[in-house]
């Protein structure tokens, strides 16, 4: 009896990690592309390819940027930084939607510490490595694609959507941007008149970080004049679990996720 017990225990393990195991694959097949930059480095990003995308998307987390993708367990992709953004834990819901999704990474140029803080975001080095991004995404579909950024991701997708040759269909900003520092600038120090691609601005109204205040969310639109369509949504509720600034609070829309992933949707599709 009492080895009958063990062996009854075992399986239970045995099935429980199983369980797990497949809890934790991705509804979505995700790859991982390596691509060679025009100006000689790599750049990486994470793709969600639905049956018959509707369009893309592709995502810039905020803070350094740099997500470290690596091939993991399995063949699976790896990310040894950013899990917790909102962009790229909510990167299969737009992949639901019937969206392609290309989530980037920095270059191998702009990996570490760093990433690409201090003022890559705005550069033209990075607007080559994103439109060989933009040309790989053509391979596959040609659907609209969209620029999706959030916090200091809103300077990658701010930058690329002014100076762009490979010019992409429309631009959301969530989590704006709006004080420069030695880490990065605003997006309203960029040229926004020259942003003439249907753009969606969301943000909390209880977004705590200093760097994205909730009363220049104006400031952003004001300067969109010749974008071809201009919302402003703010949202509300949800909850806070980390400091103001980080991913898992009104900053990052914990709690809320669905809600603008759904309005993000929503802009994309009808100004596609």
């Amino acid at each position: 009896m009492e080895n009958n017990q063990k062996v009854f225990f075992v399986k239970i393990r045995i099935l429980v990690c199983l369980l797990a195991l497949l809890i934790s694959f991705p509804l979505f097949a995700e790859q991982l592309v390596e691509l060679e930059s025009p100006r000689g480095v790599t750049q990486k990003f994470l793709l969600i390819q639905p049956d018959n995308p509707k369009a893309a998307v592709i995502l810039f987390a905020g803070g350094k940027g740099a997500l470290d993708l690596q091939k993991g367990l399995f063949g699976r992709p790896g990310m040894n930084w950013g899990k917790n953004n909102f962009l790229v834990r909510t990167r299969e819901d737009f992949a639901k939607h019937g969206l392609m999704v290309a989530t980037v990474d920095a270059p191998s140029s702009h990996q570490g510490k760093r990433g690409m803080l201090g003022g890559f975001r705005s550069s033209s080095a990075h607007v080559q490595d994103i439109d060989a991004v933009i040309t790989k995404l053509r391979e596959f579909t040609d659907v609209p694609i969209w620029l999706v950024g959030t916090s200091r991701g809103t300077e990658s997708a701010t930058n690329i959507a002014i100076a762009s040759q490979q010019p992409p269909h429309g631009l959301v900003l969530t989590s704006s941007m709006t004080v420069g520092d030695g880490k990065g600038q605003a997006v309203t120090d960029f040229g926004l008149s020259h942003v003439k691609i249907p753009t969606l601005i969301t943000h909390h109204e209880n977004d705590g970080c200093a760097k994205t205040r909730p009363g220049d969310v104006g400031h952003i639109k004001a300067g969109l004049v010749n974008a071809a369509v201009v919302e402003v949504k703010m949202f509300s509720g949800g909850r806070e679990q980390s400091k103001p600034c980080n991913a898992m609070s009104h900053h990052g829309y914990l709690g809320i996720e669905d809600e603008v992933v759904n309005e993000i949707v929503r802009f994309v599709l009808s100004n596609s």
